[in-house]
């Protein structure tokens, strides 16, 4: 079949829809999506024909109802009377918890793993091969279990425990103790005087990348960025008294008070995590490393760089391209793997709404339902925020 091509003086007619290329995909993008709308009204409609069979109806007003259970592990006000969605709500935020604390830590791991695995020293080199092979072909169910069995078997009990770090960390197989922050009338001062200075950091990290590609000028950024971070705060927090002081964890009876309690599900999940997703990570810095031709750093060295310099400067810049793209591929798969936390008794999202929920309730459609939004929600947040990342690293041609 012919294609007419119409020039732009030629009225408009309807059957230019399908015969002029100027409209045409854009008729067949418009008919597709109206089938595929139709198909999910038929899917929804036949799920909701079923449930109606089966005594049941299709509405999330369990939510509302009082959850019944308990949740251990917790970063708000909760209790067993609260309602469904607020239990939802306290595994949502134990799902991120562990995904935001998980990629950094990840990350760490990796981009040092990585680093050190091309390193010309042969027992390093060679003991990051072994962590990389051996842990990626481990199950991560497995070492979530072994790293809470040596957790629960091998750390003391409390009342046997000694404090670490002149009684800041407190290691038991009850879980960890970590002081926590008490804030005095004044503190949130010093609280926006902290945000504000790592907006002055970011701020001022920006200005002098810009300065050096215009100008070839080096900034001392490290130590301009330490200042930054710590002279500001250090000023306001002792002008103001001191409105900030720790609460250190104290055994009384037969366990510890006071501070933070990091139980070793949290823990084992949290390490076992950005164990495995760092060694994945660590491949991907080595071969973005290898992707740079030699010649780059042959030539950086011949200008007079140094090696820490011509890392910075030179192949990492570069390197990050070949980087980022895989690299957001294994936040997401560590977010969606903290769903085995039921495993050891951690209570993410997955175990609250899809787990005591679901069966408390037998509202499995919708609960699945949420998961499903939920995951689906989180993981284009970090796609779109890495792909922007992304975009600001690319080769840019003046």
């Amino acid at each position: 079949m012919s294609v007419a091509t119409y020039s732009p003086e030629e009225k408009f007619r309807l059957g230019m829809l399908w015969t002029d290329s100027r409209y045409r995909s854009t008729t067949i993008q418009i008919i597709a999506l109206f089938i595929v709308m139709l198909l999910g009204a038929y899917l929804i409609n036949n799920i909701i024909t079923n449930l109606a069979a089966l005594g049941k109806d299709f509405n999330f007003s369990f939510l509302f109802e009082p959850a019944y259970y308990d949740i251990n592990q917790r970063l708000i006000e909760y209790n067993s009377r609260s309602p469904h969605w607020m239990a939802a709500v306290v595994g949502i935020l134990n799902t991120l918890l562990v995904a935001v604390l998980g990629c950094i830590l990840a990350t760490i791991i990796g981009v040092i793993a990585g680093v050190l695995r091309l390193s010309k020293n042969f027992v390093i080199s060679r003991l990051m091969s072994v962590y990389i092979e051996v842990v990626r072909n481990i199950p991560l169910l497995l070492q979530i279990l072994l790293l809470y069995a040596i957790f629960i078997e091998v750390l003391p009990r409390p009342r046997a425990s000694e404090p670490m770090l002149d009684g800041m960390v407190v290691a038991t197989n009850r879980g960890f103790y970590i002081p926590s922050l008490v804030l005095g009338e004044t503190g949130w001062i010093v609280v926006a005087t902290f945000l504000a200075s790592l907006a002055s950091i970011w701020g001022f990290r920006r200005w002098a990348h810009k300065r050096q590609e215009e100008t070839g000028q080096i900034t001392p950024v490290f130590l301009i960025s330490l200042a930054i971070f710590l002279v500001p705060t250090t000023v306001v927090f002792f002008a103001l008294g001191s409105p900030i002081s720790l609460e250190t964890p104290e055994l009384k009876g037969f366990n510890y008070q006071g501070g933070i309690h990091l139980r070793n599900s949290l823990v084992a999940l949290w390490l076992a995590l950005s164990i495995y997703t760092g060694a994945f990570i660590a491949e991907i810095v080595r071969s973005g490393i290898q992707a740079i031709s030699k010649g780059q750093t042959e030539a950086a060295y011949a200008l007079g760089l140094r090696p820490n310099r011509t890392m910075n400067l030179v192949i990492l810049p570069q390197a990050l391209r070949v980087i980022i793209p895989p690299l957001i591929s294994q936040f997401l798969n560590l977010t969606k793997n903290s769903s085995l936390a039921i495993a050891v008794g951690y209570m993410d999202v997955t175990g609250t709404l899809g787990g005591i929920t679901l069966n408390q309730t037998g509202r499995e459609m919708e609960c699945v339902l949420l998961l499903m939004a939920f995951y689906l929600t989180v993981s284009l947040t970090i796609s779109a925020v890495m792909n922007k990342y992304n975009a600001s690293v690319k080769l840019k041609e003046r």
